[in-house]
């Protein structure tokens, strides 16, 4: 890689043994993990042995595979912590140093999600626990174009919208690594070893964490709840449906997209303490869901169809057309998404008691048809905009996966 556009004067084999002036130090260092990796590697039929003298856990050892048809990490039922980091690739990185780039890094992710160190990793330890680790990579508009590809038209910032307060620091980017697992330590050692193998190409723009409720702490399938206590999400196409398919996976477009999605991330901020000044009545009104169990305010249960028609005794909607509900609610069937979301909560500053949100995350064969007349009825009228406001946007073409010959973007670099 010595000297080649996207490199920084030392290659992957520079990066396991330290350079030609410790090799005889870097070799002994890297054979030593290695051999720790080999002898605490995942056993023939798949089971991590993290801890093959302290005992398995059905948590730490659970593997989601890497290779597929699709990348993992889309229908995936939905991990506890969730890291999402934007790179920006340098000014020298063409064709064939993405190509380099995104076959390291889909090698490295290959090996960390199956609980085996990446080569070069001073800590293979960290690696031993792969807890339903997915990686999944995303291409913005930028990277497409410097691998001189045909990008989907729907690949381009969302238009404006009267509601957003988009930041820089949260919006764009070329590459998204996309890391989900059911053990902070796991994403936070996977995002190490995946950025220090990007760094001769790219840095970093952005990272946002995110995080559901911890693995086992609800019954399996449960929809999530967001910080306002409302279940979010309710409304899914099923992974693995031909419904699902059909809104999600790419159906059009170019060839390299085939079996590809698309990815708008969309960081809203909640006002928590706003909030908390509206009582139950008016947050359900607001929702138009119960928030005790999700059902529609003219429902029993979570999953009952809502009734747009249905009138109070003195002739008022009982589903406002101003809810949160009706305004999401369209009449065109193939105007559905598939909703991953993920919640934040960082360190407020001032007077506030928090500074927390949603890192909304939707998948979708198609933004523009599917996404984007969705948000423009929710900035039209949704009342939740009194106490939501989106300040970061990103929008990221998700390509197909690879077989275990290949890496991720080859239908395309």
């Amino acid at each position: 890689m010595a000297g080649e556009p996207g490199g920084s004067g030392f290659s992957r084999r520079h990066l396991l043994f330290g350079g030609a002036a410790a090799a005889g130090a870097g070799a002994a260092a890297v054979l030593g993990a290695q051999a720790l990796a080999g002898a605490l590697a995942p056993t023939e039929d798949g089971t991590a042995a993290s801890a093959r003298g302290v005992g398995a856990t059905a948590v730490g050892d659970a593997l989601v595979p890497f290779h597929g048809a699709h990348q993992a990490g889309v229908e995936t039922p939905p991990q506890t912590h969730a890291r999402f980091i934007a790179l920006d690739l340098r000014s020298d990185v063409d064709a064939a140093a993405l190509r380099r780039m995104l076959r390291v890094l889909s090698d490295d992710a290959a090996r960390v999600t199956q609980g085996r160190a990446p080569l070069a990793d001073s800590e293979p330890e960290l690696a031993l626990a792969p807890a339903r680790l997915t990686v999944t990579f995303g291409f913005g508009p930028g990277l497409v174009a410097r691998a001189g590809g045909i990008a989907p038209d729907w690949l381009r910032p969302l238009p404006p919208f009267g509601v957003d307060r988009l930041r820089p620091e949260w919006s764009d980017g070329d590459l998204l690594i996309h890391l989900g697992a059911d053990d902070p330590v796991t994403v936070a050692h996977a995002a190490r070893m995946l950025l220090k193998d990007a760094r001769s190409f790219a840095n970093v723009r952005w990272s946002q964490q995110g995080f559901r409720r911890a693995a086992g702490a609800e019954a399996s399938g449960s929809t999530m709840r967001n910080l306002f206590g409302q279940l979010d999400g309710t409304v899914n196409p099923v992974p693995g449906s031909a419904d699902f398919d059909e809104l999600v996976w790419s159906n059009g477009g170019p060839g390299w997209m085939a079996g590809g999605t698309s990815l708008v991330l969309r960081r809203i901020a909640m006002d928590l303490d706003g909030w908390d000044r509206v009582d139950r009545p008016g947050r359900e009104a607001a929702v138009g869901r119960r928030l005790r169990d999700g059902a529609p305010l003219t429902g029993a249960r979570e999953h009952d169809e809502p009734d747009f028609a249905a009138l109070t005794p003195v002739g008022f909607p009982v589903i406002a057309d101003y809810s949160h509900l009706r305004r999401s609610r369209s009449d065109v069937p193939g105007e559905r998404i598939f909703r991953r979301g993920y919640n934040y909560d960082e360190a407020p500053a001032g007077g506030a008691v928090s500074d927390a949100g949603l890192l909304f995350a939707s998948y979708q064969a198609d933004v523009d048809r599917q996404f984007v007349p969705i948000q423009r009825r929710l900035d039209e009228l949704d009342l939740l905009n009194e106490w939501t406001t989106p300040v970061g946007s990103a929008v990221f073409a998700i390509p197909p996966g690879c077989g275990p010959d290949g890496y991720v973007g080859d239908s395309l670099v």
